[in-house]
């Protein structure tokens, strides 16, 4: 599982963020609470592509 938390997001633009996530890896996930999870270990996929989009990124854990 990994776990993006910390965006400055209101909710719909992290449902909308979380939806690019998931399409990006080809996974599922979903947006629980401040924080978007997706599933298997997908960090450096989703940490490239949340710096295209313009957030800095900083990966944790694991």
């Amino acid at each position: 599982m990994t776990i993006i938390e910390g965006l400055p997001l209101p909710p719909d633009a992290l449902k909308k963020t979380a939806k690019q996530l998931k399409q990006r890896c080809g996974v599922g996930g979903s947006v629980k609470g401040p924080h978007i999870e997706i599933q298997g270990d997908q960090r450096e996929v989703c940490k490239a592509a949340l710096e295209a989009m313009g957030f800095e990124c900083k990966i944790a854990g694991g």
